[in-house]
């Protein structure tokens, strides 16, 4: 079946989304809800990532941004902690291929500091030189990722560089994000219920429309995404101006 074929029924071809950003929340829930240990929601969380990769490709996203391990996701239960980075690194293992031979560019975001371990850095930046040239879409990995982490970075390194006060602009604040050419997202998607952004892409976003599902991430699939992107749709974007 072509990508023409699938095109979901509502949805408007010529005001998709140029970039969507999604929180994968509710894994801990699903996995509780079956009685089975939350590293399983985990799991089958893959499943929903990567169907949710093939619906923004079928729309033609071009930027697509998940939410995969939090600066404060540190704190959970140290086993949980190590099989998440084991998850990350054979979930890069088993779909990076796959994702590359669909064009996807794949980046990450985030702090590469001392608590992530090497064999995981090396493995994100396999994924990331073997998809270097593709640019269907670009699917960042938010990992090891805070806002506020994020924004510190920048004013960090602006500093650094002796930048005066009078140069510190959004522009060249910017221009020190972690994936600064990125666009900001127009849509933020959370799944699960919560109603926050739980520190995610605080900068970017500042004008972003929000969408929450009350379906849990492992629940989560194309047609969902779908549904969001409608939603999105029927809103009306003014950046602080007011309609004439």
């Amino acid at each position: 079946m072509s990508l023409v074929d699938q095109w979901p029924d509502g949805i408007d071809p010529d005001h998709v989304p140029t970039h969507i950003a999604c929180v994968m929340d509710g894994n801990g829930r699903w996995a509780r809800a079956r009685g089975l240990p939350r590293t399983e929601g985990h799991a089958a969380g893959e499943e929903a990532l990567l169907d949710a990769v093939e619906g923004a490709l079928i729309l033609g996203v071009r930027w697509l941004t998940m939410f995969a391990f939090s600066t404060e996701n540190w704190r959970r239960p140290a086993d949980e902690v190590r099989y998440l980075m084991g998850f990350n690194e054979s979930l890069l293992m088993r779909r990076r291929d796959e994702l590359h031979a669909k064009g996807v560019r794949i980046r990450f975001a985030g702090r590469r500091d001392w608590r992530v371990p090497r064999r995981v850095l090396r493995r994100m930046d396999e994924s990331v030189e073997l998809t270097r040239d593709n640019r269907r879409m670009t699917l960042t990995m938010a990992f090891n990722y805070g806002g506020r982490a994020e924004i510190v970075d920048a004013v960090r390194a602006l500093v650094a560089e002796g930048v005066d006060p009078d140069g510190v602009t959004e522009k060249s604040i910017r221009a020190h994000l972690y994936q600064s050419e990125q666009p900001d997202p127009d849509l933020m998607v959370r799944t699960s219920g919560e109603y926050r952004i739980s520190n995610f892409l605080l900068w970017q976003l500042a004008y972003s429309e929000l969408v929450f599902s009350d379906v849990l991430w492992p629940d989560f699939r194309r047609q969902h995404l779908f549904a969001a992107v409608a939603e999105y749709q029927h809103r009306e974007r003014r950046y602080g101006r007011v309609r004439t």
